[in-house]
């Protein structure tokens, strides 16, 4: 069975503009859609198993260019370190300037 892999949906986000619109297309229909191999494979008129190897080459290039660029894995470390500075800043008495850079940071991240 072919197990879906829900990384692969998050580095479409990231990445998705760079694809193909024919791979973003499929993957989106898997990944955010969650039709089925035979409903997309349907739905663009080629066989279950072209709709398969397409998702596999496609999320093989989201995850190169991941290991190239790091471009999620910067976003979620950024978005934990803004969580804590939240947290550590919550119940301190700090200046308003520092404050509203803190909410904005986390306004960028979530």
């Amino acid at each position: 069975m072919f197990e879906k892999d829900m990384t692969v949906g998050l580095l479409l986000d990231f990445y998705g503009e760079i694809l193909t619109e024919h791979k973003r297309n499929i993957l989106d229909m898997y990944y955010n859609e969650d039709f089925s191999l035979a409903e997309i494979a349907e739905e663009i008129g080629i066989s279950r198993q072209g709709v398969r190897d397409a998702i596999v080459k496609a999320s093989n290039e989201l995850r190169f260019y991941e290991e190239k660029l790091g471009l999620a894995t910067r976003f979620a470390e950024m978005k934990a370190s803004a969580e804590k500075i939240r947290r550590i800043s919550e119940g301190l008495s700090l200046p308003e300037e520092l404050t509203r850079e803190i909410e904005k940071l986390e306004t960028l991240v979530i």
